[in-house]
């Protein structure tokens, strides 16, 4: 097995093991059609408390699905830019078979907004 190869493995294994997790699930979805959130948006999203959102950002983020940049005291995220396309495609698909409202955020923070 090359490098590559194993680099390729170990992403296959990380992907479907995030796509295990209802949050992480929603993260996703969240970020493929709102290009970057902040976190706070994210937590007003799935109602959740801001550790636990920031625990599967974190997972994400390790897994390399996800890239975050701070401005100022605000986190933001997005999705890589690199992610393979055949799981950029799973995850439209996935996104596809949601309710509507998994997707929609119900506020954006005023703050960031600002």
């Amino acid at each position: 097995m090359t490098h590559m190869d194993i680099d390729q493995q170990a992403f296959f294994e990380a992907f479907f093991e995030c796509l295990g997790d209802p949050i992480r699930r929603r993260i996703l979805a969240l970020l493929l059609i709102h290009d970057e959130r902040c976190v706070c948006d994210l937590n007003a999203a799935l109602d959740a408390p801001q550790p636990k959102v920031s625990r599967h950002l974190g997972v994400l983020r390790e897994a390399g699905l996800v890239l975050a940049r701070r401005e100022g005291v605000w986190m933001y995220y997005r999705l890589h830019p690199e992610i393979p396309a055949w799981a950029m495609r799973i995850l439209w698909h996935m996104k596809e078979g949601m309710p509507a409202e998994a997707t929609v955020p119900d506020q954006i923070c005023p703050a960031c907004a600002a």
